[in-house]
């Protein structure tokens, strides 16, 4: 295996450090260019963090936690949460009453995050209708088999096996299946 299993599994502090700038970057969908820029340090800098090479002070673990909009200590964490597989068929199904849908929770959102993980299985017939979620949520949708129509705020999109879709998630929104056994993870992201 490559260093990058190293880093997931401990690894060295800056190795930790760069798994986890890394991350928190492309978790926001920023460029290392306009990460820098917000932190207001070189780009050389954080590419060099990145790469688990430097040493950085405090003042530029603040500035590029403060750019990031992460406690400093979602940098620094070693504490690694534990492997969790739910195999296929053991997550509680949740049915809707109004649609063949049902959505399992696969992670819960925890304390003072925003976001949570369902494995979505729906067969066609009636659309799954979902109401406005509170402001500022988002939903990433992954289709993993089958077909699917998404419909939000009157615009739909059909989406097949391996398509990705991300969308407001607080005006009302719609999945129809259009092929049997259509299953999709989606992960809601709210404010």
């Amino acid at each position: 295996m490559d260093g990058g299993t190293e880093t997931l599994h401990g690894g060295s502090p800056m190795s930790r450090l760069a798994h986890a700038l890394k991350r928190e970057r492309e978790r926001h969908g920023l460029s290392l260019s306009e990460t820098a820029k917000r932190a207001g340090i070189g780009k050389s800098t954080l590419s060099q963090l990145e790469s688990g090479d430097g040493n950085p002070s405090v003042e530029t673990l603040w500035a590029i936690a403060t750019a990031l909009d992460v406690q400093i200590s979602r940098l620094l964490e070693t504490d690694r949460p534990p492997l969790s597989v739910i195999r296929r068929g053991e997550a509680m199904p949740l049915p809707s009453t109004d649609a063949e849908y049902s959505a399992a929770l696969l992670s819960a959102c925890p304390p003072h995050a925003r976001r949570d993980v369902f494995l979505v299985q729906m067969e066609p017939g009636a659309a799954r209708v979902a109401q406005p979620h509170p402001v500022g949520t988002i939903e990433h949708l992954v289709v993993s088999t089958g077909a699917l129509r998404l419909t939000v705020d009157d615009d739909s999109i059909d989406l097949t096996a391996g398509d990705y879709a991300r969308h407001a998630g607080d005006g009302v929104h719609a999945y129809e299946a259009l092929a049997p056994g259509t299953m999709a993870v989606c992960i809601v992201e709210s404010s």
